[in-house]
C-alpha cells in the first residue's frame, strides 16, 4: 500500500459533494451522519490502495482537497461508525463504497461473499472481508468540455413526438455503424441513427436508464443480465457500459457528445431515471455504496424492526424521499444532468414512490414541492410513470400541475378498441381527445396525456398483434414472471403464421395502433422498433435479455411499416389540429358567413349525430370524428389566429366492413382521404373527392382520415 502521509491533503470545502476537478487538484466530500470517521480511498492502476483520512466534517459532510489529483484518478469510501442493523446502522470499514454523487464509475462488481456485510446463509452474522478488490471504483472526472454552441431545442409538449429507445438495443445490430460503436452512446449520435429519428419525426429520444448501473448476480448466474438497466448505484454517471472509450471517466465526455449531435439535429435528449431505490436491494443485498454509508438517512425502513426494508417497487428498497440529505441527491443529480450534461427533461420510473414522503401517496409531498420552485428542474420536460406497486399507487391523473404522465388508460383503452373489447367507444373518444377527464381538473392541458400503446415493458407493437399468450420462457422463470393480463389479440393464430390473411390483419392492426397514438391529442410515445415490426417471439418481458430478443433487427424491418408512420407523422406536424394545446370544448365556431360548426362533433357511421344512448350503448365499434381546424385556440409566435384544415377521421373496429356516411355540408362541402390504415397509403389520386352527406366504404378493423377540401 502507497503511504498516505506522501499525499499532501488541505481542508477543501463540503460543497459540492463527489469528486470536483478545479484544474489544479480535486475536492472531495461525502455525506455521513452516523460516520465516526471516513477514509479516502485512492486507487493506482495495479490496484494498489492508498487510504486517506478525511480531514473535515461540516453538517455531516465529510471533506478535504487533494492538490495534483486529477481526472482519471479511481477512488472509494470507507466509513467507520456504528453496525447494528436492529436499528438500521450498517457501517463497515471493510466494505469499499462508491461515492453516490461519482460522475463516472469504472469496472464491474465480481460478486462473492466480500460484498456483503453478512454470511451466507445467516443474515443476522457479520461479514468482514475486505471487497476493494470485488468493487468497481468511482472515477474523478475532467469536467471540462467544448459545447460549442449548443442550445436545447426547448420544443413544445405539443410539437413532441417522443422515441423510447434503449441505447445497445437500437443500435447493436445496424449494419451500418461501426462494429466498435454499435451498442454505444456513439452509435445513438450516429448519422443513420439521427436521419432515422428525424425520418420518424421524433423530435426527443427517451433513452431507458443510463445511470450507472449493476448487473444482477442472480441473473448472470442464469447466463442472463440486467438488459432495462432499473438497477441504478450511480445517479450521476452515465454507464460505461454503454462507451466506446476505454479510458476511465471517457463516457462522460461520449455523453455529452452524443448530446450535442442530436441537439444539433433538433431532438431533445430525455433520460428514464431511477430515483425510487437503488441497486443494494433488501437487507439481503451487496454493501456497496448507501448502506454502508448511512443506512437509514437514504432507505425508507421497516418502523419496528428496522432491519427490514420498506419496498413500494418490488425490488427490495426505496429510497428516504422524507430525508432531507437524499432529497438533495435527487435534485442535485437532475440539476448536474441539465446544467452539465445539458439533457432535456426525465421519465421518472415508478414516480408514486417518490410521493411516499411517510406512507401514503401525497401529490403534495416535499419532493414535488422541490421540483415546483426549482428554476432549473422545474422547466425541463417532467414525465411521471404514475404508479408503484404500494398500496394507493396507481396514480393517472393525479400528479401535479407541472407534470405530464404515461397514459395507462390511454393504452389500455386504445388496445381494448381496436381488438374489438365490447363497451370501450366512449372511453376511446375520451382518450383521443387527449383524456380531459384526467387531467383538466388540475388545470392541465391535452399535453399532460403522453400517449402510447407499448413501451419497453410489455409486448412490442408486433408481439401484441401476434400472441394472445406471454411467452417468457427464456427468461428462466418457468413463465412466471411479466404481466398475464396484456389486452393483446392474435388475429387467430399464436405466433408467426404463414396464413396471408392473418398477416395482413396484423399489418393493418399495427397501423391503426401506430396511427391512434399518433393523432391523439396528447403527445405520442412511439417504442423503439415498433415502426420496423420488432418482435421479441412474444417475450414481454425482455429486462433479462440482452440479446437477439431484444435488439432491432434491422436486417427485417418492415420498410412499409416505417413508411407507413413516418406518413402519420408527418401529417401531424403539419396540421396543428392534431396537436391541439387547449382540450375541446364542443361549442361552435364561428366563421365569417356562416353560424359556425363545434370544435368537434362525433357521427354514428350512418352520419347522424351520437347521442347519449349510443355511447353508453356498450357494443358499438364504430364512430367518426370532426375536428374543425377553424378552432383552435392558439396563437403562433406573432399572436395570430392559427387557422388549420379541418378533418373526420372514420374508426372502424367492427369484424365486418362498415359504409359510413360523411357528415352533412355545414361541417364541409366535400373531402379528400389522406390516410388509410387498410391499404397503408396516404393522399392518393386513385381515392377521389368524397361528397358531404356521401357513402364511405371503410375495411373491418380500419380507420380512414380524410381533409377538407376548401
Amino acid at each position: 500500500m502507497t503511504n498516505a502521509a506522501a499525499l499532501e491533503v488541505w481542508p477543501g470545502k463540503a460543497y459540492p459533494l463527489g469528486a470536483t476537478y478545479d484544474g489544479y487538484g480535486t475536492n472531495f466530500g461525502v455525506f455521513s451522519e452516523v460516520a465516526e470517521r471516513v477514509e479516502l480511498c485512492l486507487f493506482d492502476e495495479d490496484g494498489t490502495e492508498t487510504r486517506i483520512v478525511l480531514p473535515e466534517v461540516d453538517g455531516f459532510v465529510w471533506h478535504g482537497y487533494l492538490p495534483g489529483v486529477e481526472p482519471g484518478q479511481r477512488y472509494g469510501y470507507r466509513v467507520y461508525g456504528p453496525y447494528d442493523p436492529t436499528e438500521g446502522q450498517r457501517c463497515n470499514p471493510n466494505k469499499l463504497l462508491l461515492d453516490p454523487y461519482a460522475k463516472a464509475i469504472d469496472g464491474t462488481f465480481d460478486w462473492n461473499q466480500s460484498l456483503f456485510g453478512y454470511n451466507f446463509g445467516d443474515p443476522d452474522s457479520r461479514n468482514d472481508d475486505d471487497s476493494a478488490a470485488s468493487m468497481p471504483k468511482s472515477v474523478v472526472i475532467n469536467p471540462y468540455f467544448d459545447w460549442g454552441v449548443d442550445r436545447p431545442p426547448q420544443r413544445e409538449y405539443a410539437d413532441s413526438v417522443i422515441y423510447e429507445a434503449h441505447v445497445k438495443g437500437l443500435t447493436q445490430t445496424h449494419p451500418d455503424i461501426p462494429d466498435n460503436a454499435r451498442g454505444t452512446y456513439s452509435a445513438i449520435a450516429h448519422p443513420v441513427i439521427i436521419e432515422h429519428l428525424k425520418e420518424l419525426g421524433a423530435t426527443a429520444i427517451e433513452l431507458m436508464p443510463v445511470h450507472h448501473f449493476a448487473n444482477d448476480s442472480t441473473l448472470i448466474d442464469k447466463g442472463l443480465s440486467n438488459y432495462w438497466g432499473y438497477n441504478t448505484i450511480g445517479f450521476f454517471a452515465p454507464d460505461s457500459k454503454y462507451s466506446a472509450s476505454t479510458t476511465p471517466g471517457g463516457q462522460v465526455q461520449e455523453f455529452k457528445a452524443m448530446v450535442r449531435a442530436l441537439h444539433e439535429a433538433g431532438i431533445e435528449v430525455i433520460l428514464d431515471v431511477v430515483y425510487n431505490h437503488t441497486a443494494e436491494g433488501n437487507h439481503l443485498g451487496p454493501t456497496v455504496s448507501f448502506r454502508g454509508l448511512d443506512n437509514a438517512a437514504y432507505y425508507r425502513l421497516v418502523d419496528d424492526d428496522k432491519r427490514y426494508y420498506m419496498d413500494y417497487t418490488g425490488t427490495g428498497n426505496s429510497l428516504n424521499v422524507g430525508h432531507p440529505h437524499s432529497l438533495q441527491l435527487i435534485m442535485d443529480s437532475l440539476r448536474y444532468w441539465v446544467l452539465e450534461m445539458h439533457v432535456d427533461g426525465f421519465r421518472f420510473d415508478l414516480a408514486s414512490t417518490l410521493a411516499r414522503e411517510f406512507y401514503d401517496v401525497d401529490r403534495l409531498s416535499t419532493f414535488f414541492e422541490l421540483v415546483q420552485q426549482d428554476p432549473t428542474v422545474s422547466q425541463v420536460k417532467l414525465i411521471a410513470e404514475p404508479w408503484d406497486v404500494g398500496p394507493g399507487g396507481y396514480q393517472v391523473g393525479n400528479f401535479p400541475p407541472q407534470w405530464t404522465e404515461w397514459n395507462g388508460k390511454f393504452r389500455d383503452t386504445v388496445r381494448d378498441f381496436w381488438r374489438g373489447e365490447d363497451a370501450s367507444l366512449g372511453e376511446f373518444a375520451s382518450r383521443l381527445t387527449g383524456s380531459a377527464d384526467l387531467y383538466e381538473h388540475t388545470a392541465r392541458r391535452p399535453v399532460a396525456s403522453i400517449n402510447f400503446v407499448t413501451a419497453h415493458d410489455g409486448f412490442t407493437l408486433r408481439d401484441l398483434v401476434s400472441y394472445n399468450e406471454k411467452h417468457n420462457e427464456d427468461n428462466g422463470e418457468d413463465n412466471n414472471d411479466g404481466e398475464s393480463n396484456n389486452k393483446s389479440w392474435n388475429c387467430g393464430v399464436e405466433g408467426p403464421t404463414l396464413d396471408p390473411e392473418i398477416n395482413a390483419l396484423r399489418t393493418r392492426q399495427q397501423r391503426n395502433l401506430i396511427a391512434t397514438t399518433i393523432l391523439s391529442q396528447g403527445v405520442p410515445m412511439i417504442c423503439h422498433g415498433d415502426e420496423l415490426g420488432r418482435t421479441q417471439g412474444g417475450n414481454n418481458n425482455g429486462y433479462c435479455q440482452d440479446n437477439e430478443i431484444t435488439w432491432i433487427d434491422w436486417a427485417g424491418a418492415d420498410a412499409g411499416l416505417l413508411d407507413f408512420t413516418a406518413t402519420v407523422s408527418a401529417l401531424r406536424a403539419a396540421h396543428p389540429v392534431f396537436r391541439r394545446r387547449r382540450f375541446f370544448n364542443g361549442r361552435p365556431v364561428r366563421r365569417r358567413g356562416s353560424k359556425g360548426v363545434p370544435d368537434i362533433s362525433w357521427f354514428r357511421p350512418d352520419g347522424s349525430e351520437m347521442s347519449d344512448d349510443d355511447w353508453d350503448s356498450g357494443f358499438g365499434k364504430s364512430v367518426a370524428v370532426y375536428l374543425n381546424g377553424h378552432g383552435i385556440p392558439d396563437l403562433d409566435a406573432r399572436g395570430q389566429r392559427v387557422i388549420d384544415e379541418s378533418f373526420v377521421m372514420c374508426f372502424n373496429a367492427h369484424h365486418e366492413p362498415i359504409e359510413f356516411t360523411l357528415p352533412p355540408a355545414e361541417f364541409g362541402k366535400a373531402w379528400w382521404p389522406v390516410l388509410d390504415t387498410a391499404t397503408g397509403t396516404g393522399e392518393t389520386e386513385d381515392t377521389g373527392v368524397v361528397k358531404a352527406g356521401a357513402p364511405l366504404h371503410i375495411e373491418p378493423r380500419a380507420m380512414m382520415v380524410l381533409r377538407a377540401v376548401q
